[in-house]
């Protein structure tokens, strides 16, 4: 008897402890699921000359660079579960199409909110509408174009604009030599007189001022006579 009853007792202590271990699993599995959200939207291809075929099996979302990842349907929409409240990247691949990339910010509340990415200007909030609607900028290039002659970069080389200037200084002069009025003033500009270079750095470093008396001496010659 005493053995049975120690049974008994083992029996009830254990299903208390079961059922309060599954009360407890089954609260948090209800918070779990009340904490998580879904991040949906649509992908769309290019025009329909361009459009690959089977592109929804070649184009995967990516969220936060594949920590959780969704799949396209036929119709080009896409959702992704379980996702905690917080901000996310998110990004459609495709081996053929480039398309932008849009960061999806959840609050505790579940409002969601969308923008365009911006790595310069990270404060810049510029708003795309949710669930999202991502279309593609254009393919996706993998080379870069190599460039061509052109004859714009053969005349604007510095050497042949060294070579080609005094060329045509030598035939434009003549021809405005020829003009009266800039012959003209061609005699006057060599009329003048300048002082020479190395008189106006001796005069500079020597700190000699303009001697005032050679007008006077002037004037005086003239009265004497």
């Amino acid at each position: 008897m005493m053995h049975l009853k120690y049974a008994f007792f083992y029996l009830t202590i254990t299903t208390l402890q079961q059922t309060i271990y599954g009360n407890n699993l089954n609260n948090n599995e209800d918070e779990n699921d009340r904490e998580r959200h879904v991040i949906e939207g649509k992908v769309f291809p290019l025009d329909v000359p361009y459009t690959q075929p089977n592109w929804q099996a070649n184009t995967r979302i990516h969220v936060n660079g594949g920590e959780y990842l969704g799949f396209v349907k036929e119709d080009g929409t896409f959702v992704i579960h379980n996702i905690p409240s917080g901000s996310y990247i998110v990004e459609a691949l495709n081996s053929e199409l480039t398309y932008e990339l849009v960061r999806v910010e959840i609050n505790s509340k579940g409002k969601f909110r969308a923008r365009r990415v911006n790595h310069i200007q990270t404060s810049q909030v510029n708003q795309v509408p949710y669930p999202l609607r991502m279309k593609p900028l254009g393919r996706t290039k993998y080379f870069q174009i190599r460039e061509q002659w052109r004859v714009t970069d053969f005349l604007l080389n510095p050497m042949v604009l060294m070579m080609v200037l005094p060329l045509l200084l030598i035939m434009v002069l003549p021809k405005m030599m020829n003009d009266p009025e800039t012959k003209k003033e061609m005699e006057q500009f060599g009329s003048l007189k300048f002082p020479g270079v190395s008189d106006m750095v001796t005069n500079i470093f020597a700190g000699a001022p303009p001697n005032p008396q050679q007008p006077k001496k002037a004037l005086k010659t003239k009265k004497r006579q």
